[in-house]
């Protein structure tokens, strides 16, 4: 194929004509749906006489009209629909036909499972009908919608429902007007029959709103979680950001068949059904915790993203990153701050960081690009949450509020860019964040480095940190950026030190601005230990001299929990990049005594939230770990992590044991503290199956189990404590819930990420698994996707055979779904810092993918900047 043409930031103009108000007429047929879009159409720019609308091969174009008349003087090719000569003001009426069952890359309309279903961001109306389908033009829609009533009694579309109609011969038509302006990409339409569970949320105006979510028939008793999780959400957002919901209705759709996770379509978002669907017996405490903030970040998008959408998609971040931020403080809100924060900054570490250092490194605002689809990265969303962390942190709680209420009266109802939202948080706060703007266009992960002297006579620290951005894949140039620095000092015996300079006690947030900037603190009386990053004020590495005793300090006396954390992860680098090299040197590994010693501490300190315990005794992922060496052991990685784990395990089985049995519950309860007490009790577990006798409590731990918690912690105990009674409870599970695709998906999971050298023909065994479905992403995702994503040491086998399996799944994806291909390749864009063996399998693969004569535009842009930066390497 040839090249795909690259889009560039740079090249933006604003649309020549706008579209004021649309009209659809659907009529639905699996085969041959017909869309009529009546657009009432103005030019914006003198001169320009021709109007262009998207469009996709798959659309079948079956007329054109200008004002009531037949309009022949247009250009039409595969993609595009060139109007000629259009008058300032008219109407236009476009008529199409589209195959919504053969759409297997389930963007534009199709159909799964019975029902009709849309995904139109980015580019998918285009797949439905022509039409100008970019973000900034904002038009009112009315959609029309007629199918057969017995097989479609519901048809749902954006706004509010108008009109009801039965048009005889078991044919309907339900006509919904949306009375706020939108871009296409926020399009919906839904048509099957769903039960729904009906409720209502009455705003801080007093204005009632409808609330309907829209689950398939008999999984009404596992919507109420959702139910209440939107209530929490609608009201949380008039209290922290004073921002109310403005339609009559607000529904909510749970579809099986979804590439995303959810879609915050205006008035009625789309869900996958994981996000949605929950019941203790069904899923976990996580299940849980993830519905409740993807029906937040989907929900709080009706302000951040809807009535103030992104100019163009180069823009992304501005909807996505500040969303994200807002789900992050929802669920911290919620529940245990700390252990959100951690869990955000685990996401970071592991996933972020390795996609800076790779060949599709991007600022959160890029500069170009291929496929729009592959904007959807860690990068864009979580690493520009960051970004607007940093701001809240630099101006804090309420000058932060004030600039977000600026933001909004200036742009509601307005198409606009990460610039228009840096402008509005600088007039609101009186903030100056013009070297700030450096994060929005500049790629990589700084390192910051710090170092410090104390002066015990003049009883003053001087600290000097450094700051580099190393070069990433688009060798673009590395400025100082602006970093907040979260700081505190402690003395040996953990008291805190105040922060002094100049006589006047300091703000604990430091600017770092310069490449290298000193800090004198004054009345520091004695050696301190120096904190930095408290929270994670900032996402990069920190290279910091401190000895393990100081980091003992830290981790037994922080006030900051996340910093205690963090602690104990740098004391854990520190002890497992020894063990590898000892390992790599030929001796034999030993657990440090000190690591044990404080493992058994947490638990047996019962002050402490037992969630932040359970994240404490989590050890970092082998993926993780990767990114701690220039090349990767993945070998030695693997056997030192389970080896500090068997430590631990048996160093502390007593402690263990007797918090695992104090830890029991009586009864199932649905609160923070249980969810906390369960995730405790289960991490427990999964050390004690590494003990004698581990095999029987893991199976009484499924036998006795009362949730799905419980019985997904056996079976992960059981998996990788290679318990003798695994096989035994993985049967039993699947026996039970085989009917079941969401819960099977963990049971298919669990097998995928096992580190046995014999798992992928696991895998490739299980893929024949009736419940399996390769046209399901869900189920994709959770077979494939966790194999070559999180069982780091099978998927990067010396022989090659994890990354030829991955190749030729992507290969089988490609023309079927490429927006699932493109999200499973990731792993193989990683080669760099493998060895030579292993990165030459992998450019193998790669080159292999790029020779596919119908190669997708996703899969071409990522494997084309990986195989240059080979090239260039």
């Amino acid at each position: 194929m040839s090249s795909p043409s690259v889009q560039r930031r740079s090249d933006y103009t604003p649309p020549a004509f706008y579209v004021d108000a649309v009209s659809l007429d659907i009529v639905l047929a699996d085969h041959a749906t017909r869309v009529s879009a009546v657009l009432q159409v103005r030019r914006t720019t003198p001169n320009t006489a021709h109007m262009t609308l998207h469009g996709h091969p798959s659309v079948v174009l079956e007329g054109v009209t200008l004002n009531g008349t037949p309009w022949h003087d247009f250009e039409h090719t595969d993609d595009r629909l060139l109007i000629r000569n259009c008058p300032d003001t008219f109407e236009l009426v476009i008529t199409t036909t589209i195959s919504p069952a053969d759409n297997t890359a389930f963007e534009g309309l199709y159909k799964s499972a019975g029902a009709f279903c849309t995904q139109c961001e980015a580019e998918g109306f285009r797949r439905i009908v022509f039409y100008p389908d970019r973000p900034d033009v904002l038009a009112r829609f009315t959609t029309r919608i007629t199918a057969p009533k017995k097989e479609y009694p519901l048809l749902l579309s954006n706004g509010n429902r108008v009109k009801e109609e039965d048009l005889g011969g078991g044919v309907h038509r339900v006509t919904w007007v949306d009375p706020v302006p939108k871009p296409s990409y926020l399009f919906a339409l839904v048509a099957g029959d769903f039960d729904c569970l009906r409720d209502y949320f009455v705003t801080a105006s007093g204005k009632e709103v409808a609330l309907e979510l829209y689950v398939d028939r008999g999984m009404l008793h596992r919507a109420h979680h959702a139910m209440e999780s939107l209530k929490h959400a609608m009201r949380w957002d008039e209290t922290r950001f004073s921002l109310e919901y403005d339609l009559g209705i607000y529904m909510i759709v749970a579809v099986d068949f979804f590439n995303m996770g959810a879609m915050e379509n205006k008035g009625l978002n789309i869900f996958n059904a994981k996000y949605v669907l929950a019941d203790r017996e069904t899923a976990t405490d996580q299940d849980f915790m993830n519905i409740e903030a993807v029906i937040g970040h989907e929900y709080f998008h009706n302000w951040t993203g809807n009535r103030i959408t992104c100019r163009d998609w180069f823009e992304l971040s501005l909807k996505e990153g500040l969303t994200v931020f807002r789900d992050q403080e929802f669920s911290a809100d919620r529940g245990s701050r700390a252990v959100h924060r951690i869990k955000n900054v685990r996401m970071i570490r592991s996933h972020q960081f390795r996609e800076d250092a790779g060949p599709m490194a991007h600022p959160i605002r890029p500069e170009e690009v291929i496929e729009m689809s592959n904007f959807y990265t860690v990068t864009i969303y979580e690493k520009g949450a960051e970004v607007i962390r940093m701001i809240h942190t630099l101006l804090g709680e309420n000058r932060f509020q004030e600039g977000m209420q600026t933001y909004v009266r200036r742009h509601d109802g307005h198409a606009v860019t990460c610039e228009d939202f840096i402008a509005a948080m600088e007039a609101g706060s009186g903030e100056d964040l013009t070297q700030f703007r450096r994060w929005y266009s500049q790629a990589g992960t700084p390192e910051v480095r710090a170092s410090y002297e104390w002066d015990r006579a003049q009883k003053t620290l001087r600290l000097t940190l450094c700051q580099k951005t190393p070069p990433t894949a688009d060798k673009s140039p590395k400025k100082p950026l602006h970093i907040p620095v979260n700081t505190a000092l402690f003395s040996k015996t953990g008291e805190r030190i105040p922060l002094v300079r100049a006589q006047t006690r300091q703000n604990e947030v430091l600017s770092l601005q310069q490449a290298t900037q000193t800090w004198v603190f004054e009345e520091v009386d004695t050696a301190p230990v120096v904190s930095l990053f408290r929270g994670f004020s900032a996402p990069v590495r920190l290279i910091h001299p401190l000895e393990t005793e100081d980091l003992h300090v830290l981790i037994l006396h922080e006030e900051d929990d996340f910093s205690r954390w963090d602690a104990w992860q740098m004391l854990l680098k520190k002890e497992i990049v020894a063990m590898v090299s000892a390992m790599q040197g030929g001796k034999t590994v030993q657990v440090p005594p000190s690591v044990c010693e404080i493992a058994a501490a947490l638990v047996e300190d019962q002050s402490l939230d037992p969630a932040f315990v359970a994240e404490m005794l989590t050890l970092p992922a082998e993926s993780e770990l990767a990114g701690w060496f220039d090349t990767v052991p993945v070998e030695a990685i693997h056997h030192v992590r389970q080896a500090l784990r068997d430590g631990v395990a048996h160093g502390c089985a007593s402690v263990f044991s007797a918090r695992y049995a104090a830890l029991h519950q009586d009864s199932f309860e649905m609160t923070t503290a249980a969810m906390a007490q369960r995730s405790l009790r289960n991490t427990l577990l999964g050390y004690l199956a590494l003990v004698p006798s581990g095999s029987d409590q893991v199976a009484q731990h499924f036998a006795m189990a009362t949730s799905m918690t419980d019985s997904i912690g056996a079976l992960e105990a059981a998996i990788f404590g290679g318990c003798s009674c695994r096989d035994r409870l993985l049967e039993e599970f699947a026996h039970r819930w085989s009917k079941d695709g969401l819960v099977m998906d963990k049971w298919f999971s669990l097998q995928a990420v096992a580190p046995a050298m014999d798992t992928l023909k696991r895998v490739k065994e299980l893929m024949n698994h009736p419940t399996f479905d390769h046209t399901n992403p869900n189920r994709v995702r959770s077979l494939i996707g966790a194999f070559t994503a999180r069982n780091h040491r099978c998927f990067h086998a010396e022989d090659g055979t994890g990354y030829r399996f991955l190749r030729e799944q992507i290969e089988l994806l490609n023309s079927r779904n490429p927006q699932v291909a493109s999200q499973l390749i990731d792993p193989l864009l990683q080669f760099a810092r493998y060895d030579l063996p292993r990165r030459t399998c992998m450019v193998e693969q790669l080159h292999t993918l790029r020779a596919m004569p119908d190669i997708s535009s996703d899969i071409y842009e990522k494997v084309h900047k990986a195989l240059k930066s080979s090239a260039d390497s």
